[in-house]
């Protein structure tokens, strides 16, 4: 279900913003990590939710969902085709923001 999820998502803003820039994956990858880190919080401090659980949505469902594979090989094709500038951008950005993404998941978490 996560890579459905991914797929359609990322291709709904590839067709939004274009393919010059791997803007698909840096969104699914910082929706996931925002989600990622709302749940974590929710699941296991609010809820108290089975282990089970726990894994099938956060591992599996969001697992399926982001993308780490994609961003290295879509990073990795910018460097081989010269666009350096724009490689070194995706890295920061998919690093940076889905950290902050992830962090600004669990101070919501923690105040629902």
């Amino acid at each position: 279900m996560g890579s459905v999820l991914r797929f359609l998502m990322s291709t709904g803003v590839h067709g939004i913003l274009g393919r010059a820039f791997p803007y698909g994956t840096l969104a699914v990858n910082v929706l996931g990590s925002f989600i990622m880190g709302l749940l974590y919080v929710l699941l296991i401090d609010r809820f108290n939710m089975s282990g089970e659980w726990r894994a099938a949505l956060l591992v599996g469902l969001l697992g399926g969902f982001t993308t780490f594979s994609s961003f290295s090989i879509e990073t990795l094709n910018l460097f081989e085709t010269g666009e350096i500038v724009k490689a070194l951008l995706n890295i920061l950005l998919s690093v940076g923001v889905c950290i902050i993404a992830t962090w600004l998941g669990v101070i919501i978490g923690r105040q629902v």
